[in-house]
């Protein structure tokens, strides 16, 4: 597949990555030539230093016989005339806008995108996304990672196992005399610093953080057999009223169990804004380092802080002096993946990392086969994938146990019509199952194979 990608950035960059380890043929664009340069020293691509938008650039770039455009500039505008000129002047079949504005994503001006108009195929905006991710960490208060599969009725959770955790040293295939009726499945471990997908026989170890795929009715047990206890949370203090803050604190409000929610925003005209578009969340203009306006918020009686901001120092500072005032659970919105290792020092249950959410969703549609959803883990180290089983699939018919499957691919989960199944050697996947699995990023091009990916199931 030809994929030409519009910005070199920390999103752009690590698209490329992906694509061009999976034999892609693979060019980025980006007016900054320094960034392009980092793009073709350190990856298998070609790079053009030049606007996007222009469509000699596009032509320079190969854009006549391109499968794909993905515009991620930091210029919303300039994405969306890039897929404009690669719709109008180069007949590009798909194109993939990031789009930050709010008003760019309203429901009612979707009409902009059609075919006629804005020819985008795919809008993703990250903010949104983040937002998401910043709910998902809050339903699930003692896991570092979470994400849904199978419209809702999986979930994968990222655990780190404490010394209190009752499954340590304890072999995996274990797990299933140990707790006969838990519908869960270990798929991935990361041990000092290294990840991998655990064999029938690995035992876990005190500060292994696992990867666990388990049914939706069964979190709150899963969670308790990896020593992890959870409650419904109540009351809530968002820090940073800006675009995310403002959404999460939004659909807190539609919640059917009422969450009472604060907001913190050290800007008065955001903080402002904040107030007229919510309608049961109060909002305090101030700083969110501020103890005493911590306190004014109700910190030590707040089940959980989100500090979302846009700067990581501050929510990470933030989240600190939240957890030292009492605060049981602190969520940081982290740019920077190199501080990802500060965390658990510094006592922060979880993160988002704004640039994994947006290349998780980019990558959930340009994946070729009917891939249904795709989750980038860690630093790009592995994707969790949910895929349609075609027809034409090497294991279509096959017994799971007869599968070859490289070592570090696991089945978290099949679906077969609306039933989900715990994968178990004996079921045998057929056309039409869809199933959720960890794989490590070397082997996702072997996964591919195995799921039949082809152009023609575009």
């Amino acid at each position: 597949m030809k994929v030409i990608i519009c910005g070199a950035g920390q999103v752009g960059w690590q698209i490329a990555r992906h694509l061009s380890g999976e034999n892609n043929d693979v060019t980025v664009v980006d007016s900054n030539p320094d960034l392009v340069r980092r793009a073709t020293d350190t990856l298998d691509v070609q790079g053009i230093a030049g606007f996007a938008s222009y469509p000699e650039i596009l032509d320079r770039a190969g854009a006549r016989d391109a499968d794909m455009v993905i515009a991620a500039t930091y210029s919303d505008e300039v994405n969306m005339v890039t897929c404009q000129v690669a719709h109008s002047v180069f007949s590009v079949p798909r194109k993939i806008a990031r789009l930050r504005s709010r008003s760019y994503l309203n429901v009612v001006y979707s009409d902009l995108y059609r075919r006629e108009h804005m020819p985008i195929d795919v809008v993703i905006s990250p903010e949104l996304e983040v937002a998401e991710a910043a709910l998902k960490r809050f339903s699930a208060p003692r896991a570092f990672d979470t994400e849904m599969f199978f419209g809702g009725k999986v979930q994968m959770l990222g655990i780190h196992l404490d010394e209190d955790c009752p499954v340590v040293n304890t072999p995996l295939r274990q797990l299933t005399d140990l707790f006969s009726t838990l519908r869960a499945v270990v798929v991935g471990v990361r041990r000092r610093g290294s990840l991998f997908a655990p064999e029938p026989g690995d035992q876990l170890f005190v500060g292994d953080e696992i990867y666990v795929f388990t049914f939706a009715e069964d979190v709150a047990r899963t969670m308790e057999v990896f020593g992890k206890t959870q409650r419904h949370q109540e009351r809530a203090i968002i820090i940073g009223g800006g675009n995310v803050g403002l959404m999460v604190a939004q659909r807190l409000e539609t919640q059917a169990r009422r969450v009472r929610t604060k907001v913190i925003e050290r800007d008065r005209a955001t903080a402002e804004k904040a107030a007229e578009a919510l309608e049961r969340t109060i909002v305090l203009n101030g700083d969110g380092l501020d103890s005493a306006l911590l306190s004014e918020a109700g910190v030590e009686r707040a089940d959980a802080v989100l500090a979302v901001t846009d700067d990581d120092k501050t929510n990470m500072l933030a989240s600190v002096r939240a957890k030292s005032a009492g605060c049981p659970l602190a969520i940081a919105l982290i740019n920077d993946p190199t501080l990802a290792p500060l965390m658990q020092p510094l006592d922060i249950d979880a993160f988002i990392n704004p640039r994994a959410t947006t290349v998780s969703s980019i990558l959930r549609h340009i994946r070729h086969g009917r891939v249904k959803a795709v989750y980038s883990v860690g630093d790009a180290e592995a994707e969790i994938i949910e895929a349609e089983v075609l027809s034409t699939s090497p294991i279509a018919g096959q017994l799971l146990r007869d599968i070859d499957f490289p070592e570090g691919v696991l089945i978290g989960a099949i679906l077969k019509g609306q039933e989900v199944h715990k994968p178990r050697g004996g079921i045998r996947i057929e056309e039409g199952d869809v199933i959720a699995l960890f794989s490590l990023a070397a082997d996702v091009p072997e996964v591919e194979r195995l799921l039949q990916v082809s152009i023609d199931f575009f």
